[in-house]
């Protein structure tokens, strides 16, 4: 009876990604972390990056050589340390920021391809509809009587309607020669 408000626990269940202990967070927030490390690494990614980057190395090292000692804070004979460990630093978070922009990207890049399968499902579909539509047609209109077809069967009909009015026009002229 102890367990009453833990009935959903189970022991032949693995456990849930998340734990209660941590509060759920927005997707909104994921989101904008996403957007974010995407805006870093693309940053990281451009040569002004590299161009600032060296600048701030040369500007560091020659201060740090040509000042003099008491203003110095980083010393050339130990080796620059200050700076080995600052240009550690920024490569250890810019491996992460990279790898998450990437994997934001291929998530973007899936979905791409489930849209393009998608619509190259339906192009089929209607590609596919459109072909037995012209066919229906194009057997319809075998079944239909074509120009000549018409004219050469209005043509024996007038020639008939022609023999039929010849003899009777025939007629009454011999009827009426014989009247008179």
């Amino acid at each position: 009876m102890a367990r009453n408000n833990r009935s959903d626990v189970r022991l032949d269940a693995p456990k849930g990604l998340r734990s209660n202990v941590i509060p759920r967070r927005n997707r909104q927030n994921r989101d904008r972390f996403g957007r974010a490390t995407e805006a870093i690494a693309r940053g990281m990614g451009t040569p002004w990056f590299l161009v600032i980057l060296t600048v701030f190395v040369v500007v560091w090292m020659f201060y740090n050589t040509t000042a003099p000692e008491g203003l110095r804070f980083d010393d050339a004979a130990i080796g620059f340390t200050a700076l080995t460990l600052i240009l550690s630093l920024q490569a250890s978070y810019a491996a992460p920021l990279i790898l998450l922009a990437q994997n934001r990207q291929d998530d973007r890049d899936r979905v791409q391809i489930e849209q393009d399968r998608q619509r190259a499902e339906r192009n089929l579909a209607d590609t596919e509809y459109l072909a037995r539509e012209v066919v229906a047609l194009r057997l319809a209109m075998k079944d239909l009587a074509s120009k000549d077809f018409i004219r050469t069967e209005l043509r024996a009909f007038l020639d008939e309607l022609d023999r039929d009015v010849e003899p009777d026009a025939e007629g009454r002229r011999a009827a009426g020669t014989s009247g008179a």
